[in-house]
């Protein structure tokens, strides 16, 4: 089986990045990550990767003038390690529509909510003031707008009456660890992809179907 290349984006500890390199170690999970890139240099997700022998890169934003200047150095690094699909996992920076349009298509997010509710930063506290009983996180192909690509895939836990924001962050991490490598699998098995800005599934299993459904 040829792995599909995975490169990570990361600003900080990176936690989900730390569940899909889990998940590859699986010599039956269909992608590896090849390299980890950050825009922060002293990002702690960057020394993790490296534990594993894993490439891990710092691309800091004050050595380049522009934004645009900054999204250069990444798509360049990002040629060169040419990767099949492109993770962020906690990647604290807007990214602007030509950045985007470069790698479209093959570049997945993870987000703290049920999208498209609660877009944004600080999607727990909003949820806990909004009354919600249920909360969750969504996997999602990366558009132009931010937090506003055709999701992949979902999953959902209970907002409970006495939960504060770390608990509540608490039991939305634990299922994001879960569904994020669901979806890369997905993706790079070729059983979910972007289309018009829309997302088309194919050819998913019995086992797949479950496994979406279990959130």
């Amino acid at each position: 089986m040829m792995k599909k290349r995975v490169a990570v984006l990361i600003s900080g500890r990176g936690s989900n990045m730390s569940a899909l390199i889990g998940a590859c170690k699986d010599p039956a999970y269909p992608a590896e990550i090849v390299a980890v890139i950050s825009n922060k240099p002293d990002a702690a997700g960057l020394e993790v990767a490296r534990s594993h022998g894993i490439e891990a890169i710092a691309v800091p934003q004050k050595d380049h003038p522009t934004r645009t200047a900054h999204e250069d150095a990444i798509s360049a690094e990002l040629s060169r390690i040419a990767p099949d699909v492109i993770c962020l996992a906690g990647y604290m920076r807007l990214m602007s529509a030509e950045f985007v349009a470069r790698w479209e298509g093959r570049m997945i997010n993870i987000h703290p909510s049920l999208l498209p509710l609660f877009k944004g930063l600080d999607s727990h506290a909003r949820v806990l003031e909004s009354g919600m009983r249920v909360h969750g996180c969504t996997v999602h192909f990366v558009t132009a707008e931010m937090d506003g690509g055709p999701i992949i895939a979902q999953g959902v836990v209970p907002v409970k009456p006495d939960d504060t924001e770390e608990t509540l962050s608490a039991r939305v991490l634990t299922v994001e660890h879960k569904l994020y490598p669901l979806a890369l699998r997905l993706v790079a098995e070729g059983k979910v992809w972007m289309k018009d800005g829309r997302i088309v599934y194919s050819g998913l299993g019995e086992d797949d179907r479950t496994a979406l459904s279990a959130f």
